[in-house]
């Protein structure tokens, strides 16, 4: 089975190319770069093969996946500097929105199933109920706009879709939470991290488990997925960390939303309902502090 990967320089993309290769998949990475510009770890993504591809580009996207005739493609690019979108709507609205509606078309022509990332930024982001796969859209800001939109796109092409709506992603290949705080840890010893926005993170390297499980199957649909286990705010994350980690030199303040004052506006509420995994005959991803336990420990051996 041959696997198309966008944004393997990402996070996501990353695992999910060294996940396809270590259960025997033939998988093949796409990005905007002309050569793999990712975390150089020498995994298998470093040496699989690579194309250069802007996915805003109808006709090279077209091109690229019929003549590569894949049996999927994990569509895993996307704009993230969800303040920066607001700066920059039309390249964000580009990327997220006509970027996969690209995508969604070529995999139509070929009858292949598409998966899909997307995210808790489609709702509101009020109350405290758990979102639900099949919540109407009422997105925050651009960002939110975009991936919804692309949702739309994913939809109105496909019968064979998987739509993973993800939240707090950390992983080896980019910048994180995690990253940043240990970061700051090293010039500060006193932070401020907003206390009023609830969730739970997502660990790319267990997310890409789930991802080369579920598609080599038909079950397909919209699914919600993070780490499982309780939800909390980041300033309660803030505080993990630095326990997981041993960093004891560094006091962590709780802020609003308000009173920190980013640029775009961030969902309150970002509780996923998850149980559509289990229903479906999917394991649920581990725990966050088994995710956070794990992904300190890799931090710590770089260091070394």
């Amino acid at each position: 089975m041959k696997i198309f990967v966008t944004g393997v320089a990402g996070q996501l993309g990353h695992d999910v190319m060294n996940e396809l290769d270590a259960r025997g998949f033939a998988a093949v990475g796409t990005d905007l770069a002309p050569a793999y510009a990712g975390l150089a770890d020498g995994t298998a993504v470093t040496r699989l093969p690579y194309i250069s591809l802007d996915i805003t580009d109808k006709a090279a996207v077209e091109k690229a996946i019929c003549e590569l005739a894949p049996d999927a493609v994990v569509h895993c690019a996307a704009w993230t500097a969800v303040d920066k979108a607001e700066e920059c709507p039309d390249i964000c609205r580009k990327v997220n929105a006509e970027g996969t509606r690209n995508i969604a078309e070529a995999c139509k022509k070929l009858d292949i199933p598409m998966m899909y990332f997307s995210t808790d930024y489609v709702f509101n982001g009020n109350g405290t109920r758990p979102w639900e796969p099949d919540d109407a859209y009422e997105p925050l800001g651009v960002y939110g706009a975009t991936k919804a939109e692309g949702e739309v796109a994913v939809k109105e092409n496909l019968s064979k879709f998987f739509i993973l709506r993800i939240a707090w992603v950390f992983g080896r290949n980019g910048k994180n939470f995690i990253r940043t705080m240990l970061r700051l840890a090293k010039t500060h010893d006193h932070l401020t991290v907003v206390s009023d926005q609830i969730g739970t993170p997502t660990y790319t390297y267990d997310l890409a488990r789930l991802v080369v499980d579920m598609i080599t199957t038909d079950r397909y649909g919209i699914y919600h997925v993070t780490n499982e286990g309780p939800y909390l705010s980041w300033y309660e994350f803030a505080k993990a960390i630095f326990e997981e980690a041993g960093v004891t030199n560094v006091t962590v303040s709780p802020v609003t939303s308000e009173e920190y004052g980013a640029k775009a506006k961030r969902p309150y509420n970002s509780r996923m309902d998850r149980s559509k995994l289990v229903r479906e005959g999917f394991t649920p991803l581990p725990e966050w502090q088994d995710a956070l336990h794990r992904y300190v420990e890799i931090l710590k051996a770089e260091e070394e």
